[in-house]
């Protein structure tokens, strides 16, 4: 069972995915960091709040025992009052378009720099090559 184990982890592909795992958790904190600390203050700016994943629209009352501030969504939300956290949602959706776009860019990169092999030409449209044909039979029949 060993050997087996050992010859699975030896193939190429594992690797690479163990490989892209780790670097994908690290890109992730990057892509996280842009997001929250360059690419949100400048939306906050334009729409107004300081905070823009503070940005929601209660949907139901504050209960009585409420000590929290009741702009204050995280509170709002542990205190079980039903909220509509468009904030935090388009903050997620910034977050995948960021990363979809940098796999995007890296992906096309990386097909520029792969070196592609020459091989056989395609095979010629039915049509040209019966045409070709029929040149090669006149070509024949005039000798």
């Amino acid at each position: 069972m060993f050997r087996e184990f050992r010859h699975f982890i030896k193939r190429g592909n594992v690797l690479d995915l163990a490989v892209a795992v780790i670097i994908g958790g690290a890109f992730g904190t990057i892509v996280t960091s842009v997001t929250e600390d360059l690419l949100m203050p400048l939306i906050s700016a334009v729409t107004g709040s300081p905070d823009f994943s503070n940005l929601f629209i209660r949907l139901g009352a504050i209960p009585d025992g409420f000590a929290g501030k009741p702009d204050d969504y995280g509170a709002l939300k542990a205190a079980g009052v039903p909220v509509l956290g468009y904030g935090a949602f388009l903050t997620a959706v910034v977050n995948f378009l960021l990363v979809a776009f940098a796999v995007f860019l890296i992906v096309r990169q990386a097909s520029r720099l792969v070196v592609k092999p020459p091989g056989a030409p395609p095979a010629p449209p039915e049509d040209v090559a019966l045409l070709r044909e029929i040149r090669d039979l006149l070509k024949d029949g005039r000798r």
